[in-house]
């Protein structure tokens, strides 16, 4: 990670320290390539293999200060750097602990900054809009990001990130629940049961949708946010839209942040 190598391949001398985590689709493992701490996911069923794929296309093609950085891979096992302060659900146990000095509140609005620049960056990817469907849940998407040492944030997890096309995507095949999705995810038919075919698609605006959310947890509750979320309120209350179309693009949003912080 100082110095440019090519992408390690198949020989590479790889050696397991522990694992991080498992999931249906992939085992997450810390492991170790001449003396630098890296992370080693292999799948974990075939049964998920497209997915496990998908990620290393998305990896690959959106490679950049956004991404995860990936060192290498051979068939079914992906190598990236390995990031120490772990997910995005560390940053308010980091920012009030370990890392005290740092938390400000510019700093916490940047993280809001990075987050939207993310979202911002897969709506305008080099492979087409690209919609974040692993995230039902506050905590599930937090998880999809790392926090780098530089203190920003990364995206990780990109296997369920599927192209909008002008149909409108899906986020899966089983009905979602909870006021963290956008209210256009949700079964409209509360008599009938769940059919995928009678569910209507939407597109990226599932994403803004969810960014208040994100930014306001990312602030915290210490009483300097306070002045900083009442400045937002009512562009947030303009990103949670139940029509769709009345939504801010997700420029939009990095503009207004941006404007934010500017005006602190």
């Amino acid at each position: 990670m100082k110095a440019c190598h090519p992408w390690l391949k198949c020989d590479a001398k790889i050696t397991l320290i522990s694992t991080i985590s498992t999931s249906v689709v992939k085992t997450v493992y810390l492991a170790e390539w001449k003396k630098y701490k890296i992370v080693l996911s292999v799948l974990s069923s075939y049964e998920y293999e497209n997915d496990f794929k998908q990620n290393l296309f998305m990896i690959k093609s959106l490679n950049s200060n956004n991404t995860v950085q990936l060192i290498g891979f051979c068939e079914n096992n992906i190598l990236t750097q390995y990031y120490s302060l772990g997910s995005a659900l560390n940053v308010n146990y980091h920012l009030t602990h370990s890392l005290k000095t740092y938390d400000t509140v510019m700093l916490r609005l940047d993280l809001c900054i990075n987050y939207a620049s993310i979202i911002n960056f897969l709506h305008t990817s080099p492979v087409g809009i690209r919609v974040m469907c692993d995230s039902n849940s506050l905590e599930k998407t937090l998880s999809q990001f790392l926090i780098t040492d530089d203190l920003k944030l990364i995206i990780n997890d990109l296997d369920a990130t599927p192209k909008v096309d002008k149909q409108g995507i899906l986020c899966g095949n089983k009905p979602l629940e909870g006021s963290f999705v956008a209210p256009e995810q949700l079964w409209p038919y509360a008599e009938q049961k769940y059919d995928s075919k009678k569910m209507l698609k939407y597109n990226e605006k599932t994403d803004i949708w969810k960014i208040p959310d994100i930014c306001n947890w990312i602030l915290g509750g210490r009483t300097e946010t306070d002045v900083l979320k009442y400045k937002l309120f009512n562009f947030h209350k303009i990103c949670k839209s139940r029509d769709p179309s009345k939504r801010p693009s997700a420029k939009h949003v990095l503009e207004m942040y941006n404007n934010v912080r500017n005006y602190l």
